[in-house]
């Protein structure tokens, strides 16, 4: 159960700074010094904006990875990286984005970077909030690879990569991380195709090393590119089955899908923390701290407070930095106006 009720999170992401995007495209011109300068400066600029909005959790905003998980193939051999995109012009959406085709054993010698992040993190971080990690799972990950050789599916892809992702959730528990998420979002996505009992057996034998030694939680939303969902919106297929994933804390997108579904946060309560997402992270309409303290009573109908969270829906990667900025700071206003009514 969390230290405080109602606390206030985020899941991992945060926009680039319009410098960084910049800096990112022109890497060449930038010594080794100045890359590990950028680095620190991405992640303090990420950091600024969380704490001076209030929040009780915080993350680096993933400013040195190219999106929450694209940077991950970068460290996996037996990858021949970016296979081209079947579409590369017209309305975005996820097929524009490539996939690596596999040509031999996957392997992370170097682990996957989370475990560096974070100590960037701790060190730059102030006295205070919460510092979290996030790990992409190893069936998300595997969504932007294409089989082959001894991995004849998808499926087999997941399970090679399951050692990798345990490694560094042990590596991270070693370091000293007191909070991770293990991020799956391709999860929800496809749990109305995929029996969902079997995903749960692959993320408890992923999380595993790390469970009981950190606070863990995943992060079940339908997908954001660009604002773009890419599965059916809906949490029925998942449950019951997910109420047996092994994890503190489950993470709901519900402020965009206008809280349909609200009702399943009152089963998760009753076995682990709860989420909820009353942020919409695709719109630019910017949330005013009434309507998160509408949001979070009608959330408190059905989960105690000290059962619950409150955050955006998704990461905030894809949402401009002036948005991003002022809604954070209305989600903590808009919380803190409900723990004044409550006393707590």
């Amino acid at each position: 159960m969390m230290d405080r009720p109602l606390r206030t999170t985020v899941i991992g992401s945060y926009p680039f700074p319009g410098w960084l995007e910049y800096a990112c495209a022109h890497l060449q011109d930038f010594g080794p010094d100045d890359r590990a300068e950028l680095q620190d400066d991405a992640v303090i600029a990420a950091i600024h904006d969380q704490t001076a909005a209030g929040l009780d959790v915080i993350t680096d905003g993933e400013q040195t990875r190219l999106d929450f998980n694209l940077s991950f193939y970068g460290f996996l051999e037996g990858l021949a990286l970016e296979a081209q995109p079947p579409r590369r012009f017209g309305p975005p959406a996820h097929d524009q984005r490539g996939k690596h085709a596999v040509t031999g054993d996957l392997r992370a010698p170097r682990g996957l970077g989370v475990v560096d992040e974070f100590l960037r993190l701790k060190r730059l971080a102030p006295p205070g909030p919460a510092l979290k990690a996030s790990v992409p799972g190893p069936y998300t990950l595997s969504g932007r690879l294409v089989p082959g050789g001894r991995y004849k599916d998808r499926w087999a892809l997941a399970e090679a990569l399951v050692p990798l992702v345990r490694a560094e959730l042990e590596a991270l528990v070693a370091a000293g991380c007191r909070e991770v998420c293990v991020d799956e979002p391709s999860m929800s996505c496809y749990a109305h195709r995929e029996d969902p009992k079997r995903f749960v057996d692959l993320f408890n034998r992923t999380v595993e090393p790390a469970a009981g030694k950190t606070r863990l939680s995943t992060h079940l939303c339908f997908g954001n590119f660009k604002a773009r969902a890419v599965a059916p919106r809906r949490y029925a297929p998942l449950f019951p089955a997910f109420l047996d994933a092994n994890v503190d804390e489950l993470h709901l997108e519900m402020a965009s899908r206008e809280f349909a579904e609200i009702e399943i946060i009152a089963a998760v309560a009753k076995r682990r923390d709860v989420a909820v997402g009353v942020i919409d992270v695709k719109n630019y309409y910017v949330e005013t701290p009434q309507d998160v303290a509408d949001r979070v009573r009608l959330c408190l109908r059905h989960a105690p407070a000290a059962r619950l969270s409150l955050s955006t829906d998704c990461g905030l990667s894809q949402t401009a930095r002036w948005a991003a900025r002022q809604k954070l700071a209305n989600l903590v206003a808009g919380v803190r106006i409900v723990r004044n009514e409550l006393g707590v």
